[in-house]
């Protein structure tokens, strides 16, 4: 699957976060280059590329290699909503009922 999310923090604190996070879940870094990252382990491989667009904004993209929601998949969107704390850590995440 394939998700994408828009940030305001660079890419550099992008990838130190990936950096963090992915592994605390069990699966390790095994590819990087400048702007992307590879974790791979027994939830499966996810892929993540940055790049900056519009300006100020940066492009955030996760593909993985699992069919439907997988736990991988569930996983990368927890990966967004720590990038939008970290953005606007004043910002509180509710249900819109």
């Amino acid at each position: 699957m394939r998700h994408f999310f828009r940030t305001q923090l660079t890419p550099v604190t992008v990838l130190r976060i990936a950096d963090e996070f992915f592994p605390e879940i069990g699966i390790e870094r095994s590819g990087h280059t400048a702007r992307s990252r590879t974790f791979s382990g027994d939830l499966g491989t996810l892929q993540l590329s940055v790049r900056k667009e519009g300006g100020h904004y940066t492009f955030v993209e996760v593909s993985t290699d699992q069919m439907g929601e997988s736990r991988l998949d569930r996983n990368a969107k927890k990966f967004f909503v720590a990038l939008h704390k970290a953005g606007d850590p004043r910002h509180r995440i509710e249900a819109a009922y």
